[in-house]
C-alpha cells in the first residue's frame, strides 16, 4: 500500500513539475508547501541553528525553482530535492567554517542561561532523564559520523527513504549504501552500549 502510495505521489509532483516548467509559478510554492517541513527537518540535521536552517532552505528551495527546467524525471522530485538540500547544507557549513566564530555571551541576558534554570529543576524520573540522555548520545552519534555515513543514516532512519531513494540521493550503488547505513548503525550502538548496560 505504502508503495502505491509513493508512486501516486510521485506522479503528482511530476505534473506539479510539468506545470512549473510550462510557466506555472504557482505549483512551485506547492511543492515547498509539500516538502518545505521535510526539507527543514533535513537540514537541521546538518545545521543545528534554526534560523540559518531555514536561511539554507530557502536557498535550496530556490537553487531548485532555478534548475528545475533542468529536471528530467529520472528520479522523484523529493529525491532531487533532498539531494539540493543536502548539498546546500553542506556548502553553507563549509562557508559557516571560514567565517571567524563570535561568541558574545552576556551575563545578564538570562536566555543564555536558560540550561541553568532547567537543569535547577531536574527533578523529574530516572527513566525520562536516560531517554534524554539516549537521545543525546544518538544525535552527538550521529553528527560525529563521516558526511557520507550521517547523511544515508538520516535519510533511513528520519526521512523514512528506502534504499534504492538513498541511492538515487546520494548518486551511489545501493550496496553502498546498505554498507553505510550498517557501518552508521554499528557506530552508534557503539555509542549507546555504555547508557544501555
Amino acid at each position: 500500500m505504502k508503495g502505491l502510495a509513493r508512486v501516486g505521489n510521485r506522479a503528482n509532483d511530476q505534473m506539479l513539475v510539468d506545470r512549473v516548467q510550462q510557466g506555472d509559478k504557482s505549483a512551485f510554492d506547492l511543492l515547498v508547501l509539500k516538502y518545505q517541513h521535510k526539507i527543514i527537518k533535513l537540514i537541521m540535521r546538518y545545521v543545528r541553528d534554526p534560523t540559518e536552517a531555514m536561511d539554507v532552505a530557502q536557498e535550496a528551495f530556490l537553487k531548485a525553482y532555478r534548475a528545475i527546467p533542468s529536471f528530467r524525471g529520472d528520479s522523484a522530485f523529493y529525491t532531487w530535492l533532498y539531494r539540493i538540500a543536502i548539498n546546500t547544507a553542506k556548502n553553507h557549513l563549509v562557508a559557516a567554517r571560514r567565517r571567524p566564530l563570535d561568541y558574545d555571551l552576556d551575563t545578564q541576558d538570562p536566555e543564555q542561561y536558560d540550561m541553568q534554570a532547567r537543569l535547577k529543576h531536574s527533578d523529574t524520573p530516572e527513566g525520562l532523564v536516560l531517554t534524554e540522555e539516549i537521545k543525546a548520545t544518538v544525535n552527538k552519534a550521529i553528527d560525529l559520523l563521516p558526511e557520507d555515513l550521517r547523511t544515508a543514516i538520516i535519510l533511513r532512519e528520519l526521512e523514512g527513504m528506502s534504499y534504492e531513494e538513498i541511492a538515487q540521493t546520494m548518486e551511489c550503488p545501493v550496496g553502498t549504501v546498505r554498507s553505510r547505513i550498517f557501518r552508521a548503525r554499528e557506530a552508534i550502538d557503539k555509542r549507546l552500549r555504555p547508557l544501555l548496560k
